[in-house]
């Protein structure tokens, strides 16, 4: 493998001198137990000081590969694999040439492409649904074992010039389709749900396998499955970081983000994967970009959160149950969100209740629910869903690709995928006609607005939610694995506004394990900075939470799929990561 060669622009050059500028030093990271429970952010910093923890990429590779051979199981199993299996492929021997070339930039301050960049030699991850020059992209399922990569994703383009470790593919739910997952286990007890689509990516890192990832969300994909994992995990604003070489769900709602250990380790990523991709990606064009100035550093000061008003919206309904959120926690659940609140309110913040938009009432929902536009000649209503995101799957010959790929397959392999894609949608997409389009659009809008004046009359910065309301249930119990989540998840993505999670307490469910307990923040479009910056400044006068360690598994009889059970579990509209299924539950 050969040096890459690839030239940084200015305003790159000058991001990755203000990011390496904000590393801590080397002398004031405390020494972990282990080198694969440091941070990013801790890893770029020992990575370029010669103190006693001084650190090689090869050396952190190592220690991740040792725990991949012994904690994930076989690879290219779409199933329980008797293991974590949070990667469902690696590529060993470019993983570590990689980290070898990783070492001797970062040795070599005379390098002809400059100084090595932050994210220089760190092992990272990517859901299976993105692609790597070269490598396999599945989507979950052995139906895509011949999809080869031709080049890059625009991020991991990015990662690449970085000198990232690109060590392999996480697992994710079958198709990118289902927000529960059984195909992983999960980072605290196996036995439990990861959480999908992006499952592996939510495990991997949490158990210590990597030290980052990235996912994809549609609805739900990143933070539901970082929540059941306690990971850090920001999906970006609609635009920020190029899809560009990601296997589409939805065109118009996939977008793609760092699942991490900490938020300030998903910010150091964010901030070098987004970007204008003015040739791959239009998303990128559609708004106004803000400067790439992501926070990765904490405020000082006893009341860093001074001046920000943290909104709770009381109509934002768990599993559909019309009384307030926190009506419906877990009694852990309940303590851990009362004690967080109060942790903000300590940090300078007013946390306040306030109505938010209740997506319920069909006229605060134009886009959300179920308005017919039109029919089709089955007479088959066109939704604004359907009008907006089957015209983009039109526009980019989503089911027309998949049917031109599958031609060649085994007949098996064949009817999978056009039964999944169903190629007659690619007729029914055409009859959607530009006005149809344009109103649904503009219905989208109009949410968007009715969401941001919900904000408004309350003085409203960001709103504070629980992603799921308890612990989850085992990966193989049916509608039971996430009994009490977020009934509006996909929101954030039709919006196109940004959510980051994070640990903010664990809890027990009778078994020795402890299971973790996430909040989330959700920002208006491309506010991510601010939403960013307050859960930094949470983790560093809290640590105790995100640096939590997972106990090495045990595997055995109730981390296996029972016999019973399929091997793909039935998507329902509660467990949908696709727009067009869960507007049938809302219907």
């Amino acid at each position: 493998m050969e040096k890459p060669t690839f030239a940084f622009t200015p305003e790159e050059q000058a991001l990755n001198a203000r990011l390496l500028a904000a590393l801590p030093r080397g002398s004031s990271i405390k020494k972990r137990d282990r080198i694969v429970d440091y941070e990013v952010v801790e890893m770029a910093a020992l990575f370029r000081e010669g103190n006693p923890n001084k650190l090689t990429a090869e050396q952190v590779l190592l220690a991740y590969l040792n725990r991949i051979s012994q904690f994930n199981g076989t690879f290219e199993t779409y199933d329980e694999n008797g293991g974590y299996n949070a990667f469902v492929r690696i590529d060993l021997i470019e993983a570590q040439e990689q980290a070898r070339l990783a070492d001797e930039w970062l040795s070599n301050p005379n390098d002809e492409r400059g100084p090595a960049p932050p994210l220089c030699g760190i092992a990272m991850g990517v859901k299976d649904s993105i692609g790597i020059q070269d490598r396999k992209s599945t989507n979950g399922t052995a139906a895509f074992s011949s999809n080869i990569a031709l080049q890059d994703a625009t991020c991991v383009t990015k990662l690449r010039a970085q000198g990232a470790v690109l060590v392999g593919h996480n697992t994710c739910s079958a198709y990118s389709g289902d927000t529960t997952g059984t195909f992983a286990g999960n980072a605290w007890d196996p036995a439990r749900a990861p959480g999908g689509s992006s499952q592996g990516s939510g495990v991997a890192p949490v158990a210590r396998l990597c030290a980052a990832s990235l996912g994809e969300e549609t609805g739900g994909s990143m933070i539901i499955p970082a929540a059941c994992n306690g990971a850090s995990a920001i999906k970006p604003s609609l635009g920020l970081v190029s899809v560009a070489g990601l296997m589409p769900t939805s065109n118009g709602l996939d977008v793609i983000g760092p699942m991490c250990r900490s938020v300030r380790d998903a910010s150091l990523i964010l901030s070098l994967i987004s970007g204008i991709d003015q040739l791959n990606d239009p998303h990128t064009l559609s708004a106004p970009i803000p400067p790439n100035l992501l926070p990765t550093t904490a405020r000082e000061g006893l009341l860093p959160l001074r001046g920000l008003t943290i909104g709770v919206p009381q109509t934002d309904w768990m599993n559909s149950i019309s009384v307030p959120p926190a009506d419906t926690y877990d009694p852990d659940y309940k303590l851990a969100f009362d004690r967080f609140k109060g942790q903000l309110r300590d940090l300078g913040a007013t946390v306040v209740e306030f109505p938010g938009l209740d997506l319920q009432i069909p006229d605060n929902a134009p886009f959300t629910h179920s308005h017919e536009l039109g029919l089709l000649p089955d007479l088959e209503p066109i939704t604004p869903f359907k009008a907006v995101f089957w015209s983009n799957g039109l526009d980019c010959r989503h089911w027309q690709s998949v049917a031109e790929f599958a031609q060649d397959l085994p007949a098996e392999y064949r009817t999978e995928l056009l039964g999944h894609y169903h190629p007659a949608t690619n007729t029914s997409a055409s009859y959607i006609t530009s006005a149809m389009r344009t109103e649904a659009e503009e219905r989208r809008r109009r949410e968007q607005a009715l969401l941001q004046q919900a904000l408004d009359d309350y003085a409203v910065d960001f709103m504070l939610v629980m992603p799921l309301g308890a612990h989850i249930g085992r990966r193989f119990d049916g509608s039971e694995r996430l009994p009490n989540q977020r009934s509006h998840y996909d929101v954030p993505n039709l919006q196109g506004w940004p959510m980051l999670t994070f640990p903010i307490g664990y809890g027990r469910t009778g078994l020795p394990a402890q299971l973790p307990i996430t909040a989330a923040f959700w920002g208006t479009r491309f506010n991510e900075a601010m939403i960013i910056q307050a859960a930094i400044d949470f983790q560093d006068r809290f640590p105790e939470y995100h640096n939590a360690v997972p106990p090495d598994p045990t595997f055995g009889p109730d981390t296996k799929r029972p016999p019973h059970i399929p091997r793909v579990q039935p998507v329902t509209p509660e467990t949908s990561t696709d727009p067009i299924i869960m507007q049938r539950g809302r219907s």
